[in-house]
């Protein structure tokens, strides 16, 4: 087992900035067991970023067909079961709507200000918050492909790709659909940053806990994925031999577009 101090100071090594924005996907299973489990690792994380420091992570509910309520609406099984216990603390501050994060510290109200984005992942979203302060992005036993960041690039990059999608709100107590477009396929070429990061060697790698963290800065990210979108826009989408269905609909969504 991992201690909480142990912990704090694999992150440190790692790069985590004391003071700064730090935004985490996790898997806790790849990186358990750690002292006091779940809350262990958020203490963890909190006492690398110091009193000044901020932390933030996904807390959308995945509900389309529900109207979002941030004080009770449970968190997206598939983010975890640490942001699940992350927006319940008390000194947690999440997202009014569906697409949420949840965030604590100095810089929370303000990486959480924004309305609902459409789609989630606009520059005015808590991920695009995040970019513009500069933060870093940390993957706990996780990659690439459960990193937010790289679809605020394809948004930055205008990818021609879009999804229908819908979501349900209240509006005067009546349910409202709204339909939108989501640069959405099956992320799972997202992968590819982890040589172009590490090409550049912008992206630190090591342990935390039991298992292998990754950090680099959002706007690296965003660099890196932008430049490789403006030589090729559909880099992200498996090739139609490959069949994946997620990829195929999204690449006969730019063929339409």
């Amino acid at each position: 087992m991992t201690s909480r101090r142990d912990v704090t100071a694999q992150l440190l090594d790692l790069g985590v900035e004391p003071g700064g924005v730090l935004l985490v996907h996790s898997s806790f299973r790849a990186i358990r067991p750690i002292e006091d489990g779940i809350e262990g690792l958020i203490a963890a994380l909190r006492d690398a970023l110091g009193p000044q420091g901020t932390l933030a992570m996904p807390s959308w509910s995945g509900e389309d067909d529900e109207p979002f309520d941030p004080a009770a609406s449970p968190s997206d099984d598939d983010l975890g079961a640490v942001p699940q216990l992350f927006w319940r603390l008390p000194d947690v501050q999440r997202s009014g709507h569906v697409h949420a994060f949840a965030a604590a510290g100095p810089r929370a109200a303000f990486i959480l200000q924004d309305p609902l984005p459409l789609p989630p992942h606009v520059p005015e979203s808590p991920v695009g918050r995040v970019h513009e302060l500069d933060g870093q992005v940390l993957l706990l036993g996780v990659g690439h492909d459960a990193d937010t960041m790289i679809h605020l690039a394809e948004v930055m990059s205008a990818v021609p790709y879009g999804l229908p999608k819908h979501l349900t709100v209240l509006e005067d107590g009546e349910r409202v659909r709204i339909d939108y477009l989501e640069n959405d396929h099956c992320c799972r070429r997202f992968q590819l940053l982890d040589t172009w990061l590490n090409s550049g060697g912008t992206q630190s790698q090591g342990p935390v806990g039991s298992g292998i963290a990754r950090l680099v800065r959002a706007q690296e990210i965003t660099r890196v994925v932008c430049t490789r979108l403006e030589r090729d826009p559909l880099v992200f989408l498996h090739a139609p031999d490959e069949r994946c269905e997620d990829c195929d609909l999204a690449r006969a969504s730019a063929r339409s577009a």
